[in-house]
C-alpha cells in the first residue's frame, strides 16, 4: 500500500461514498477527530486553566503557517474565515482605488469591493484569460488586482507564477488572492509568488475544519492599507500596547478559538507528513486524468480543456436528472453555476474517477 492509499484509510466516509466534494468541504481525518476530542475533554475537566494554557496553540499555528507557506509569522493574521478577513482588509483600502476582478469570482472576494462603492472592472473567464488580464492592466489605471487562484465554479487556475510576472511588470498593482480552493491542494511559496495579500479558509483542501483561516501579507502590503480594527486580543491582553498594534494583529481584535486553530495546526501536520511536493505532483497528475476523461465525454468547455494547467475542480453540464443520477450512485458532488461541480483531492484515486465516468455514461 503506497502512502496515498494509507492516507485514504484515515477518512471513513470514503468507504461509503465516492467523495468528490472537497470544493465544498474537505473531509475530517480520524486523527484530527481524536485530537479535537482530547482538546475538549481537557477543557471539560480543566476549565480556564486549560484554556489559558492552550493559548500557545495560536502562536504555534501562526508559526506553522509561516513555515508551510514561507511567510514570516509576524506577517500572518489568524482569522475565523477568509470572508471576515477580506472585509476587515477593505476597511483600510483607499476609497479611490480601482479594482480589477474576474467575472463570477467568489462572492466573498468581489462583493466586499462592491458594497463599499469601489470602482470595479471585471474580466470574463475564458479563452486567453491571462493575456486579457495583462492587457487590462496596461490599458487603464488599476490599484488592485483581486482574483481567486482557483475559480470556485469551473476550477480555472490562475497560477502564482503568472501573478509573479504580473507583479514584476506592474509593481504598483496590489495583488489580493483568495487561496481557499488552492491552499492544501498545491504547493505555494508565498514569498516567491508576487502576491501582496493572500487569504484562505482552512476547511476545504487544508482539511482543517470550519472556524479557521489566515491572511498572509507581503512586506509592502501593510503601508498601503490602513486597517483600523482593534481589540483586546490585538495586544495579547497587554493594555500598554494600545497604540503599538502591528498591521497583522489588527485582523485579530477578538479571542480566537484554540479548538479551531489547533485543528488547522494539526491539519498542517497531516499535509506535511505526506509532503506538499508529493501532494502537488499527485494532484497535478490526477487533475490531468480527470480533465482528459471528462473531455473525452465532451463535457468540458474548450477553454478548460485547452489551458496549460487546471485545478482539482471541474464543472460539467446538467441536462436534467444527471445530478440526481450521480447522487443515486453514491457520488457526492455539488450543483454550482448551472452545472455539476466535482472536487478531487489527494485522498481520491483513479478508481473514483473510473466510477464517476461509468456512472456518467449510464445516465442523462
Amino acid at each position: 500500500m503506497d502512502e496515498f492509499s494509507r492516507f485514504r484509510t484515515h477518512f471513513p466516509v470514503l468507504d461509503q461514498y465516492t467523495y468528490l466534494n472537497t470544493a465544498a468541504w474537505g473531509l475530517l481525518h480520524d486523527g484530527l477527530m481524536e485530537w479535537r476530542h482530547e482538546h475538549d475533554l481537557d477543557y471539560l475537566i480543566g476549565g480556564s486553566r486549560m484554556k489559558i494554557g492552550a493559548l500557545s496553540i495560536l502562536e504555534d499555528t501562526r508559526n506553522h503557517l509561516g513555515t508551510f507557506f514561507n511567510c514570516p509569522p509576524e506577517r500572518i493574521s489568524l482569522v475565523p474565515n477568509f470572508s471576515l478577513g477580506m472585509n476587515l482588509l477593505l476597511e483600510g483600502l483607499a476609497v479611490d482605488s480601482r479594482i480589477l476582478t474576474l467575472e463570477g469570482d467568489y462572492p466573498s472576494l468581489t462583493w466586499p469591493f462592491l458594497s463599499r462603492g469601489f470602482a470595479v472592472d471585471e474580466i470574463s473567464v475564458g479563452e486567453g484569460l491571462e493575456q486579457r488580464i495583462s492587457e487590462s492592466l496596461s490599458e487603464a489605471p488599476v490599484t488592485v488586482l483581486a482574483v481567486s487562484l482557483v475559480q470556485w465554479v469551473n476550477g480555472v487556475l490562475i497560477t502564482p507564477e503568472f501573478l509573479k510576472k504580473i507583479k514584476q511588470r506592474f509593481p504598483q498593482v496590489l495583488i489580493i488572492a483568495d487561496a481557499t480552493q488552492y491552499a492544501g491542494a498545491f504547493h505555494l511559496d508565498f514569498e516567491d509568488s508576487g502576491i501582496d495579500v493572500l487569504g484562505a479558509s482552512g476547511y476545504k483542501w487544508m482539511l482543517g475544519g470550519n472556524g479557521n483561516g489566515f491572511m498572509l501579507f507581503s512586506e509592502t502590503a501593510g503601508p498601503r492599507i490602513r486597517v483600523v480594527s482593534t481589540g483586546f486580543n490585538s495586544v495579547n491582553a497587554d493594555l500598554s500596547k494600545k497604540d503599538r498594534i502591528s498591521f497583522s494583529r489588527r485582523f485579530e481584535p477578538g479571542h480566537l478559538d484554540t479548538l479551531n486553530f489547533g485543528s488547522l495546526n494539526y491539519a498542517l501536520g497531516i499535509l506535511e507528513d505526506l509532503g506538499m511536493t508529493a501532494i502537488d505532483e499527485y494532484n497535478c497528475a490526477l487533475s490531468e486524468k480527470v480533465r482528459a476523461a471528462l473531455g473525452d465525454l465532451g463535457m468540458l468547455p474548450s477553454f478548460v480543456s485547452d489551458r496549460e494547467r487546471h485545478s482539482m475542480i471541474f464543472n460539467i453540464p446538467e441536462p436534467g436528472g444527471r445530478y440526481a443520477h450521480l447522487k443515486a450512485h453514491d457520488i457526492i458532488c455539488s450543483a454550482r453555476g448551472g452545472g455539476i461541480r466535482f472536487g478531487f483531492h489527494c485522498y481520491n484515486t483513479e478508481n473514483d474517477l473510473d466510477k464517476l465516468i461509468e456512472v456518467l455514461k449510464t445516465g442523462p
